[in-house]
């Protein structure tokens, strides 16, 4: 069963808007912190938003402003919607779960699949 699974990505025009979605499967009990990731062609993962099990969020400056994260907690699932979107935002979108999300505590060993956010240039 795979722990992640990530849906919503797709091309869009520059300014338009997506939202993702990603469930989080009984192969994890216990989730706390939910976040979303995203990896550019060619770089590193980046930490792009995080939900707390209490709804407190944070976002990289990069997206403050346009994206959104939030989640319902009794499907397990996370969303993020992304408005004004632009070339930079062009990358896999991951999310993935944990007693804690940042930086260091990146959450589950297992990823999903990602979605892909074409650029949209």
């Amino acid at each position: 069963q795979v722990p992640l699974v990530e849906s919503g990505g797709g091309l869009v025009q520059a300014g338009g808007s997506l939202r993702l979605s990603c469930a989080v499967n009984g192969y994890y009990r216990d989730v706390g912190a939910m976040g979303w990731f995203r990896q550019p062609p060619g770089k590193q993962r980046e930490l792009v938003a995080v939900i707390t099990s209490t709804g407190t969020t944070t976002y990289t400056d990069s997206v403050k402003d346009r994206f959104t994260i939030s989640r319902d907690s009794a499907k397990r699932t996370v969303y993020l919607q992304m408005t004004g979107l632009k070339p930079r935002d062009s990358a896999v979108y991951y999310c993935n779960a944990g007693m804690k999300i940042d930086d260091d505590n990146r959450g589950f060993p297992d990823w999903g699949q990602g979605t892909q956010v074409p650029d949209s240039s």
